[in-house]
């Protein structure tokens, strides 16, 4: 015989039976109803989730992406001379004019980024090329020079590594460069500038050479170097190969 279930529905009347079987079917039918909202909601916040985690990683490699292409220099360079894209502040821009003051001629700037280093100085009457081997910034300079109606003669921008260049026409170099990256620097520039030349670096200095003057502080510091106080002064006998002295045996 059948089981019965006897429920009182309301005390003192009717008792109403109802099969085991039916009630045990309800409760399995609760439990899958259950089961199966949660399994949607898991499933919504899974997909939340990744849809996020797929749109973080996205707009991580997007700017990670410019940041490389627009800040750091070619594949040609050695890895401890690269330098990232810093633009001079305004400061440090005044600063490297103020120290070039009363010169004439050629100018390098090397690394010169955004060409802001340049524009400054071909309005101070030198004829300045910028070294830049960034295709991004080197574009973008020569627009601003296209754009503000500067001529070639003035002011050019090529696409030239200055470590593999030699900079013995240049009576005048501006370099904004990396600490590790100075010293291999005052050796180039002692082996190929003239005696007359001037070398304005900003934020690091030349670790060896002697300034001749210096103007601001902090991070808009910079400093000159006469290149013929370097050749030919007494700070700077580590440059210089010393001749073998003769000795009587």
């Amino acid at each position: 015989m059948m089981e019965l279930a006897l429920i009182r529905t309301n005390p003192g009347k009717d008792k109403r039976e109802f099969p085991t079987e039916y009630l045990l079917g309800g409760m399995e039918d609760s439990i899958e109803i259950f089961l199966q909202e949660q399994n949607c909601t898991l499933l919504r916040r899974y997909r939340e989730n990744r849809t996020l985690t797929l749109v973080t990683g996205a707009v991580f490699s997007g700017v990670y992406g410019l940041w490389v292409m627009f800040c750091m220099p070619g594949l040609r360079v050695p890895f401890r001379l690269k330098v990232p894209y810093l633009p001079s502040t305004s400061a440090q821009t005044q600063n490297v004019m103020k120290l070039l003051d009363g010169r004439r001629g050629r100018l390098a700037d090397l690394g010169s980024g955004d060409g802001r280093l340049v524009f400054a100085a071909c309005s101070s009457g030198f004829q300045c090329t910028g070294f830049e081997i960034n295709s991004v910034l080197l574009a973008y300079s020569r627009g601003r020079a296209w754009w503000r109606g500067i001529p070639h003669t003035k002011a050019t921008f090529i696409n030239q590594d200055f470590w593999k260049t030699d900079l013995s026409k240049y009576s005048n170099v501006i370099a904004f460069l990396a600490p590790d990256a100075m010293q291999d620097l005052e050796e180039k520039l002692m082996e190929e500038l003239p005696d007359d030349g001037r070398v304005v670096v900003c934020r690091f200095p030349l670790p060896r050479w002697p300034h001749s003057s210096t103007r601001g502080a902090g991070l808009d510091q910079v400093w000159a170097y006469d290149v013929c106080t370097a050749r030919h002064g007494t700070h700077t006998s580590s440059l210089k190969p010393q001749p073998k002295s003769d000795v009587a045996q």
